[in-house]
């Protein structure tokens, strides 16, 4: 996301005065992102195997979760092209289909992490709450369906990015999701508002419901069975995770996304500028932490998933 040639371009249809030099990110963005990239590969190859080779038995919550480690694992493949592109001064050599796949790819892991755990909320909120065992949020066969809407959705969601996206010539270099070219402004304006409310305040609203309804009724739960004790344990942890995915990996990036897109509108000093670069560009790699954070849902909803994964990553770090 290249928002240093987005100030750029802002500072210069917006004002008369000389405008801002573009500014490299710094190398702790690629560094971290790399970083993150490799944790994901890891925490997602896990998941993925543990899910489709020792949970034979999938009913609705695994399926969700399975889902959900799969929109979490579509981001690796674009991520070799992020790095090299902030390791390189942001230029983007790859050409303008893959920036615009870059952008199609990130929307897909983004909004689909949160379409997901909005999903698992619901559900966990309906199986404690609501248990029937005749209950439509109980049928696979629903959630078959529901998942596959989904992801429908996600992809006609994504395909706007292959007309609004396109690579821009500055100072020589090829940028890459610069999405704040004079002729597109207003459409963008629009299509990022139009995200913002419903692809990401919307299911958030919806997931802290579930979670704060699903929170008064455990803490009405005795601790004197063993179930009890279970479910208000492992409830209590499923919503400090969503908590905290919500509140390091989504909140930033849209509050930002949000101050870029209307501050762009106004005359700003270039110092300004740089600063929002900066603050956009580590929400954005901050994406990228929920890939290490699911794994804690997956083990605090499934008692065998939590089984599987702790006896692989001790096995693989024994290894090492």
């Amino acid at each position: 996301m290249d928002t240093s040639s987005q100030a750029y371009e802002a500072a210069k249809n917006s004002t008369n005065s000389t405008a801002c030099q573009v500014q490299k990110a710094h190398l702790a963005i690629p560094l971290l992102l790399g970083i993150l990239s490799v944790g994901c590969l890891v925490f997602n190859s896990i998941s993925l195997w543990i899910f489709w080779f020792k949970l034979k038995c999938w009913n609705s919550s695994i399926m969700l979760q399975f889902n959900l480690a799969l929109v979490d694992a579509t981001i690796l493949p674009i991520t070799p092209l992020m790095v090299t592109y902030f390791i390189f001064d942001n230029h983007w050599p790859f050409g303008e289909f893959l920036c615009q796949f870059q952008g199609f790819i990130f929307g897909i892991h983004l909004y689909g992490s949160i379409y997901f755990l909005m999903l698992i909320s619901v559900h966990r909120y309906q199986a404690i709450v609501h248990y029937s065992a005749k209950s439509l949020w109980r049928k696979k066969t629903f959630w078959k369906k529901l998942i596959g809407v989904f992801w429908v959705f996600l992809f006609l969601q994504g395909l706007p990015f292959f007309f609004i996206i396109k690579t821009l010539d500055s100072n020589g270099s090829k940028r890459c999701l610069t999405t704040y070219q004079s002729e597109l402004s207003n459409t963008f304006l629009i299509y990022s508002t139009i995200q913002m409310l419903l692809c990401f305040l919307l299911p958030f609203c919806i997931s802290m419901a579930s979670y704060v309804m699903l929170g008064a009724y455990i803490a009405k739960i005795s601790k004197a069975t063993l179930q009890g004790r279970v479910i208000k344990t492992k409830s209590i942890q499923m919503i400090t995770v969503a908590l905290v995915i919500f509140a390091i990996c989504f909140m930033p990036y849209h509050v930002c996304s949000t101050v870029i897109t209307i501050l762009r509108l106004y005359e700003m000093s270039c110092e300004l500028l740089h600063h929002i670069e900066t603050s956009y560009y580590i929400s954005f790699v901050f994406t990228m932490v929920n890939c290490c954070l699911d794994p804690f849902i997956y083990n605090f909803a499934n008692e065998s998933f939590n089984r599987s994964f702790s006896k692989t990553l001790r096995r693989f770090f024994s290894s090492k």
